[in-house]
């Protein structure tokens, strides 16, 4: 049976669950004699909603007494612009055509020109939504649909009351995709379905309809499957103890059947590196001045925070000065502002905080660059000062003396102390007007001692986990709020001064300075592959309004636009492989790196809406690229939700239609559905694309990163290693959430200016990334007691790692009881007597829990008791 699936979503800095459904059984189930033959439905968005609630669906007899299909069940809900005030389905209209095919309209909200529309077979299912523009400058309201025999045409009408007008237009369409200018409308415009009428107490606008009851009891039951499955999937330690109460110790053993093994990934775990809660500018990136640019702008948050200009982070020290932002002749046009510094006595000048201060560490040298010139009085020298809160000198540098033109100046100082709270302070050694721009204090000491690098112990603590790609420079960061908020890679490669910074689809500001070029030198640093992500064409998903005739992801590029945008795609991969020689790749050459970076892997789309506007531009790239670079393999979307819903459907007929060689796969879900769905991958299609599961995460009420997700995600990675066959990749995400400057929760590092926080998750993806095989051996598990409960509770992968010749055994208890557990290893010829063994275990709500390693001795049946709620890894070599 196809049922509905629950998807939590992601790209959105709220978390909202959407579900979908697809056909039941398609035989006709037999009829009871109680049945009717028919009965009426009627279809509302709940007016106490506001339109955010979806397609509710009610159902009567004699259209009188209405009885609704789960009191909170939306069959569909609207997919336009941005999550929270907007997704809205306002007055849908459901209008069953001849063939059968219900159709389904809805005004998107008060302002746009736009109406939205989805079809549906059964009213379970349904198809990609699209979003018609035919009233530039009006709206749409009171949408309704009909059918002109005389022409074979639907009329979808509609209301406009803009620029104090209220008029009736309608579109005419044959298929719902193409419509014909609008024209004004007199005739009956809903066909006398729409009807108010009471549904639970509520007086409610919808359409009514009358169908089979076979129908409606498809509804019903496909409503109440939702329920059953919101229940199981709901499940948690925190009923453990009722669920499991009486429960003995379980006995287990398991055993590898070394005849029936498979070659697997050896790509499994990697990393996704996204410019959210503050990773990049103020975390890994080591820059220590923030807004060095002076490039923040209201902009960057909507203009919701008054503070946050050009000025943010920077203060004027000492007496008789005067700090202002100018932008008349500036250092690049991508970095148009600066700052103007009008000194009337020595020993003022500017200040910056730094984010939460700024760390030093006694003793190490940090390099100070600016971009300065003279606009009146003399030449001199600029002061750089460190100090601490107190005021307190903790280093001190000069500049050479500046010049009336823009030129870079370099100075390095040293740190006395080592404070998490310092500030840098610019001090101009003359009086007059001295213009300021790309002020850097940058540690000598970052990761591999790359210039312009990073942060040393984050990047270390990502290179600890061996991922073997990573995926940047982001999700919805990719391919942006809006299509000038796109990414764009050729922004953030060449000088700094170059770079084109923009606003963070996450509330902030990304100066580029960690950019396409810094990402794959991280890649190589670490030995992964880098997966660069670029949009499809199209922006978020979750993307704003912003004044455009369409909201957020339903616009795309215009298509007279797309040649050049696949050309920028195309330079892309000439930059990271081709000869020095080349247009882009000699810009690869030119800064450092000569060698080709070797690409072999292509995002396209980050979890978009499979619409027209998606298709037809992914299309477009797709073919640009396999024409050109037909080994690089790109990576396609099925969407941000799971199995069965509309994204992931189309996503994946794209895919075997083009021929799309990955598909990526994202889904947040409760340890409930890991628990029940680790069969999810084993009936995927093995000639078809493979997958790259780039974003997971195990999702508990209040977001913690505890023991219970983190082996609800250990539970997974079993089941994605028994089908490394198909499932080539996977990343948890998000990566890095910085404290007290978060947008999202749970993450797998938290840190602080001077802390690295490791989560429980972390441990777990280490723990895979560090004990990865390319062979997967079956393995039969025994247990005790025939409870399917405590069986879906209890997993175990067996892999071998061809290169060290070592077999790893990995078992995970998400159990309130031990297992004592027998791994029989008959036959088994080991290359020594001991082995290692390493267990993370705790309290299902543990979030500082760590694993343990010690050694044991090697046998044909190993005894290891797994404790309440652990993972263990056991590692040992064979002949």
């Amino acid at each position: 049976m196809k049922s509905f699936q629950i998807k939590t979503v992601m790209c959105s800095a709220l978390f909202v669950v959407r579900i979908m459904f697809v056909a039941p059984l398609a035989a006709t189930p037999h009829k009871t004699f109680a049945e009717p033959d028919s009965a009426y439905i009627f279809a509302y968005s709940p007016a106490k909603s506001n339109g955010r609630n979806g397609l509710h669906i009610a159902w009567s007899l004699e259209g009188k007494d209405w009885h609704t299909i789960g009191a909170d069940h939306s069959f569909v809900r609207s997919d336009y612009s941005r999550w929270g005030q907007e997704k809205r389905m306002i007055d849908p209209y459901l209008f069953r055509a001849n063939n059968g095919l219900w159709h389904c309209v809805w005004t998107l909200n008060e302002r746009d020109g736009a109406f939205a529309h989805a079809a549906s077979q059964n009213l379970i299912y349904w198809t990609r939504q699209s979003y018609p523009l035919v009233m530039e400058g009006g709206n749409c309201l009171m949408t309704a649909i009909v059918y002109d025999r005389s022409s074979d045409e639907h009329m979808v009408s509609w209301k406009n009351d803009r620029n104090g007008t209220n008029q009736s237009f309608y579109a005419s369409t044959k298929d719902f995709r193409i419509y014909a200018p609008a024209k004004p409308f007199t005739g009956n415009n809903d066909a006398g379905l729409r009807q108010e009428v009471v549904v639970a107490g509520n007086t409610e606008r919808g359409t009514v309809n009358k169908i089979s009851w076979t129908e409606i009891d498809a509804l019903i039951k496909a409503q109440q499957l939702a329920d059953y499955r919101s229940i199981i999937w709901g499940e948690s330690a925190a009923t453990d103890r009722e669920r499991f109460a009486g429960l003995k110790p379980v006995n287990a053993t398991f055993t590898p059947d070394w005849a029936n093994s498979k070659t697997i990934t050896d790509m499994l775990i990697g990393a996704f590196f996204e410019d959210i809660n503050y990773a990049a500018d103020g975390g890994i990136y080591a820059e220590l001045v923030q807004n060095r640019d002076f490039e923040y702008a209201p902009s960057d948050k909507e203009g919701r925070d008054p503070n946050w200009n050009s000025r943010k982070a920077w203060s004027i020290i000492g007496y008789d000065a005067t700090f202002e932002i100018d932008s008349v002749q500036p250092v690049h046009p991508n970095n148009k502002h600066y700052a103007v510094l009008q000194i009337s006595r020595v020993g003022a000048g500017l200040a910056n905080e730094g984010w939460d201060g700024i760390a030093l560490q006694a003793g190490e040298k940090y390099d100070f660059t600016v971009f300065a010139r003279t606009l009146s009085g003399k030449n001199g020298k600029l002061m750089i000062r460190l100090t601490n809160a107190d005021g307190k000198k903790l280093g001190e540098a000069f500049t050479k003396n500046i010049s009336s033109e823009w030129k870079k100046y370099e100075t390095i100082l040293v740190a006395k102390e080592t404070v998490s709270n310092a500030r840098i302070e610019i001090i101009p050694q003359m009086v007059g007007s001295v213009a300021l721009d790309m002020i850097s204090l940058f540690p000598q000491k970052t990761f591999q001692g790359r210039k312009n690098g990073l942060r040393p112990d984050l990047a270390q603590a990502i290179a600890d986990m061996k991922p073997r790609f990573v995926r940047f420079p982001g999700g919805c960061v990719a391919h942006g709020d809006g299509i000038e908020n796109m990414y764009r890679w050729e922004n953030t490669i060449g000088p700094l001064e170059s770079r084109k910074p923009q606003r963070n689809v996450w509330g902030y500001h990304q100066t580029a300075g960690l950019g396409y070029y810094e990402y794959f030198l991280f890649c190589e640093d670490i030995g992964a592959e880098p997966v660069p992500i670029v949009p499809a064409g199209v922006p978020c998903q979750n993307s704003a309004h912003h004044g455009h005739p369409l909201g957020g992801q339903q616009g795309g590029i215009p298509m007279h636009e797309m040649d050049d945008y696949v050309q920028s795609i195309l330079h892309l991969i000439e930059w990271a492989n081709g000869d020095a020689k080349t247009v882009w790749g000699k810009k690869r050459a030119e800064a450092g790196h000569p060698a080709p970076f070797n690409l072999k892997y292509l995002g396209v789309g980050n979890e978009d809406l499979i619409t027209d506007i998606f298709e037809e531009r992914f299309t477009m790239i797709f073919h640009a690229v396999k024409a050109k670079y037909p080994e690089i393999e790109i990576i396609g979307t099925a969407g941000p939700f799971i199995k069965e819903t509309t994204d992931y459907v189309e996503g994946w007929e794209l895919a075997n239609v083009l021929g799309i060689p990955l598909m990526d796969e994202h889904y947040y879900q409760s340890p409930g559905w890991y628990i029940h769905n680790q069969d999810y991958y084993d009936s995927y299609d093995r000639s078809k694309a493979k997958v790259y599961l780039g974003e997971y995460a195990a999702h508990l009420p209040g977001r913690p990163n505890n023991i219970e997700t983190a082996l609800a995600e250990a539970l997974h990675l079993t089941a994605l290693e028994r089908n490394g066959d198909v499932v080539h990749m996977a990343s948890y995400a998000p990566l890095l959430a910085k404290e007290k400057f978060t947008q999202w929760n749970p993450d797998l590092i938290y840190f602080n200016n001077t802390e690295v926080k490791p989560t429980v998750g972390y441990y777990v993806q280490q723990l895979f990334g560090q004990n990865a095989g390319d062979e997967y051996i079956t393995g039969d598990v025994t247990l005790s007691g025939n409870r399917e409960d405590v069986r879906k509770r209890v997993a175990v992968s067996f892999v071998r790692d061809s290169k060290n010749n070592d077999l790893i055994v990995k078992m995970v208890n998400l159990l309130p009881v031990a297992v004592h557990a027998t791994v029989a290893l008959q036959g088994v010829r080991f290359a020594g007597d001991e082995a290692v063994k390493t267990v993370l275990t705790g309290a299902p709500d543990d979030r500082n829990a760590k694993p343990e390693t010690s050694t044991f001795t090697v046998s044909e049946n190993i005894s290891s008791d797994l404790p309440p709620y652990s993972f263990t890894v056991l590692r040992m070599k064979i002949r």
